[in-house]
């Protein structure tokens, strides 16, 4: 009996059973087409801080680093000399407008007289002359005033614009003038610009991938957006727009420049710091997805198994686009509602039958 049973044993395991997989069907859904590179924050003001006058630096208003408005007072230089100058040049106008004001009266004087002939002709003509020396006297007395008036100002340095400083060149003491070193830098960092170069090619490729021309790319309408990954790997909420695109490739680099810019309310891109750019399209657009999880990739690329309508798995060689979230973009190679296993790859081959459960989970769990 013993010998039966091991005899038959073989033939009841001749005919197995159907290998029992879980099955996704291909899906589409309305994605927004992106591209991604890589940028570097750029300042859209960048400002030397240079003393215009020479003298001791008396008073460095700011720290390291502060964040200053346009016309804050950054340093000042002493200026009791420049305020001396000035009352100088203040008191030569005085003595300049007296001069004026007597050589007009000797004028009318020697008019009186000459229209009685009491005085001969060139006396008056010396009278003329003396008013314009004197009224040249005062011009060039008052635009004295107003060199001292400059040069008084020049002494507190202000900040040109709204931004944040860099290190702090100097201290209280300090000699400075203008052909010393920048006393500071300051950088505007609200509005910035992230650039960032591509070739034609990609540009061509840009431009397809959101569906617009080179007028729209820079346009207010229907623009692309722009996106940015910071160096945490964090995506920054706010979103910019490309406001500048070269009109000619570098012909030492075969690149275009192009600018995006973005308000950077936070501040949390910073000048000269590397982010990824992503450009997105103006309008999503259908696209076939399939789950990650179920491409597997062999010597002639990328595939899926797919259970056919006789229940049969058969090997799909197809063509990838990008990824999003955990499912993957079908460029070919399949179509919408075919089913590809998504478990139980390890248990098939093309050809065999199989007994497919369909996921019941949500294309965003899996």
């Amino acid at each position: 009996m013993l010998l039966v049973w091991a005899l038959s044993a073989p033939a009841q395991d001749a005919v197995p059973s159907a290998a029992r997989v879980t099955i996704a069907a291909a899906y589409t859904e309305d994605l927004v087409e992106e591209v991604r590179f890589i940028g570097r924050g750029e300042a859209a003001a960048r400002s030397d801080l240079i003393a215009r006058v020479t003298g001791f630096v008396r008073e460095v208003a700011v720290a390291d680093g502060a964040a200053v408005e346009a016309g804050d007072t950054v340093f000042r230089i002493e200026s009791d000399r420049y305020e001396a100058a000035r009352a100088a040049a203040a008191a030569e106008l005085a003595g300049a407008t007296a001069d004026l004001e007597l050589a007009r009266i000797e004028l009318d004087r020697k008019t009186a007289l000459v229209a009685r002939e009491a005085a001969p002709q060139s006396e008056l003509d010396l009278a003329r002359a003396a008013v314009a020396a004197a009224e040249a006297g005062v011009a060039a007395a008052r635009a004295a005033l107003r060199q001292t008036e400059l040069d008084l100002g020049y002494t507190v340095i202000t900040a040109p614009f709204d931004g944040r400083l860099g290190r702090i060149g100097v201290s209280p003491g300090a000699y400075v003038g203008p052909t010393t070193e920048p006393l500071a830098t300051i950088v505007q960092q609200s509005p910035i610009y992230v650039a960032f170069s591509l070739s034609e090619g990609q540009l061509v490729d840009l431009l397809q991938q959101v569906q617009t021309d080179i007028a729209g790319l820079t346009g207010r309408g229907a623009a692309p957006l722009v996106s940015l990954e910071l160096p945490n790997g964090t995506v920054l909420e706010e979103r910019g727009r490309i406001a500048f695109l070269d009109n000619r490739v570098d012909p030492e680099t075969g690149t275009l420049t192009l600018r995006a810019e973005f308000d950077n309310a936070r501040g949390l891109i910073l000048d000269g710091a590397f982010v990824n750019v992503r450009i997105q399209a103006a309008r999503p657009v259908p696209r076939l997805l399939v789950p990650q999880a179920a491409v597997q990739r062999d010597q002639r690329g990328d595939f899926v198994l797919v259970v056919d309508d006789t229940g049969h798995v058969e090997q799909r060689h197809i063509t990838l686009g990008r990824q999003a979230g955990t499912a993957v973009v079908v460029e070919e190679g399949l179509r919408e509602g075919e089913s590809v296993i998504l478990e139980g790859l390890q248990r098939v081959r093309p050809g065999v039958p199989v007994e497919a459960v369909l996921d019941g989970r949500r294309p965003a769990e899996r």
